[in-house]
C-alpha cells in the first residue's frame, strides 16, 4: 500500500472496464479503496470487478446520458457511500486521423460527447456531494493530442483540449470548497486492445519519439492518478500531468 489515507474511501472510475481505467481501478482497490467501475459493457465490467474482490462493484451506464449518470451515482452512494475520488476516464469516438472537411457532423458530436460531455455530466452529478462535504479529489483524462499535433482527428484533439480547460476552470472554482481537480494526459499507452493492433514498424516509430525508450502502460497512468487522489498531493490542483515518457515537456 502506497497511500494509506485512501483506505476505506470510495472511488468511481468511469471508463473503468479495461485499459487505463481498468488498471486504475485495480490500483485504487489495492490501496484499500471501495471502487465502483463504470463502463458500457457489463461483461467487461464484471471481468474487472471479479479481480478486485468484495470491495468493488460494477455500475454500467451511458456516460453521455445524464439520467443514467445520476442513477449510477445514486447506486454507488447506496452500495458503497459518497464518492471521495472521481476518475473521469470515459472516452471514445473518432480518434483516427480524418481531415476536417471529411469529418462528419455525427462523428464530431459523438467524439465530443464521448470525451468532453461525458466528463461534464459525471462532474455535474458528483460535485454537489463533494462541495457539501468540502472534500474530494477529481482526476480527468486528456491526451497528448491536446498538447501537440498528432495523428488523431480534430474532434478528438478539440475534446481533450476541452477537458484540460475544464479541469483548470473547475480547480479555480472549487478550491475554496476543498475539492481538488487535476488531469492526466497520456501519450501512447499499450493497453490490451492496442497491443494486438499496432504493427511492429508503427511501434518502432512511436518509440523513437519517446525519450524514455518505451511506450506507457495502464499502470503508469494509474500510479499518477492514485497520487493525485491521495493526501500526498493535497496542495496540487488545476494541473495537467503529462504521462508521456518525455514526448511532451512543457516549459
Amino acid at each position: 500500500m502506497i497511500y494509506p489515507d485512501l483506505r476505506g474511501k470510495v472511488a468511481l472510475v468511469t471508463g473503468g472496464s479495461g485499459g487505463i481505467g481498468g488498471g486504475t481501478a485495480r490500483l485504487l482497490a489495492e490501496q484499500g479503496m471501495r471502487v465502483a467501475v463504470n463502463g458500457r459493457d457489463p461483461a467487461a465490467i464484471a471481468a474487472v470487478v471479479e479481480d478486485l474482490g468484495d470491495a468493488a462493484i460494477g455500475v454500467p451506464a451511458d456516460g453521455t446520458d445524464f439520467a443514467a449518470v445520476e442513477a449510477m451515482r445514486a447506486e454507488v452512494e447506496r452500495r458503497l457511500g459518497p464518492v471521495d475520488v472521481l476518475a473521469a476516464f470515459a472516452g471514445g469516438g473518432t480518434g483516427r486521423p480524418v481531415p476536417l472537411d471529411r469529418l462528419s457532423e455525427d462523428d464530431w458530436h459523438a467524439t465530443l460527447d464521448a470525451n468532453l460531455t461525458s466528463t461534464f455530466l459525471v462532474l455535474k452529478s458528483v460535485l454537489p456531494g463533494m462541495r457539501e462535504r468540502r472534500a474530494g479529489s477529481i482526476v480527468t483524462m486528456a491526451s497528448l493530442a491536446a498538447r501537440l499535433p498528432t495523428g488523431a482527428s480534430v474532434a478528438y484533439t478539440a475534446a481533450k483540449a476541452g477537458v484540460i480547460a475544464l479541469t483548470r476552470q473547475l480547480a479555480h472554482e472549487l478550491g475554496p470548497a476543498g475539492v481538488r481537480v487535476n488531469c492526466v494526459s497520456p501519450s501512447t499507452i499499450m493497453t490490451e486492445r492496442l497491443a494486438g493492433r499496432l504493427p511492429e514498424e508503427h511501434v518502432r516509430r512511436l518509440l523513437a519519439g519517446h525519450p524514455l525508450g518505451r511506450l506507457g502502460t495502464p499502470l503508469d497512468v494509474a500510479h499518477v492518478t492514485a497520487f493525485l487522489a491521495s493526501d500526498a498531493s493535497s496542495w496540487l490542483t488545476g494541473l495537467t500531468i503529462d504521462v508521456a515518457g518525455g514526448t511532451w515537456m512543457p516549459a
